[in-house]
């Protein structure tokens, strides 16, 4: 037998008034695609201020760790090239450049010359900065398992396929 959901109705919130307020100007829209994306767009603010403050207790911002955590899922020895770290985080060299010369400054990062390449250099996490990463990820996580706590299993698993879902139809 199904088991019925016993939570109350939602709370209404910002965007189901923001819905209201076009049906009223213009009753021919149907919103649910406005209520859906609203409500994606304010979950992504509110979780990217929430991951910030998670990193900034590690003196890194969300650019700092997404380059730590690329070289982290890289596995040992935590090496890459500037190049592949600028096609996987999807920035320009100079992008890079700057978050690569913070990281350095920082001890997490060390550039040196590629052997296989007189002109390439590679990228590799300090013992520091494995250290440091490893410890922000798990900040970052908690955060996430923290907000998704308000969904039980099974919602939070029909979310993720039906969030992957819309992600493949809308970048292809």
């Amino acid at each position: 037998m199904e088991q019925q959901n016993q939570d109350p109705a939602p709370r209404r919130d910002a965007v189901d008034t923001i819905a209201e307020q076009w049906a009223r100007v213009r009753p021919d829209l149907r919103t649910e695609a406005m209520t859906a994306f609203g409500r994606i767009f304010r979950i992504s603010r509110a979780m990217g201020d929430r991951m910030e403050q998670a990193y900034g207790a590690f003196g890194i911002g969300r650019g700092e760790f997404d380059v730590l955590a690329t070289l982290r899922r890289s596995d040992a020895p935590y090496t890459l090239s500037p190049r592949e770290l600028t096609a996987s985080l999807m920035l320009t060299t100079g992008g890079m450049t700057g978050r690569l010369d913070k990281l350095e400054r920082a001890g997490l990062v060390t550039r040196s010359p590629d052997p296989n390449d007189r002109r390439g250099l590679r990228v590799t996490l300090t013992p520091t900065g494995l250290e440091l990463i490893d410890r922000a990820v798990g900040a970052g996580l908690a955060e996430q398992q923290q907000a998704l706590a308000a969904l039980d299993a099974d919602e939070a698993a029909q979310l993720n396929h039906l969030l992957r879902r819309l992600l493949e139809a809308t970048t292809g």
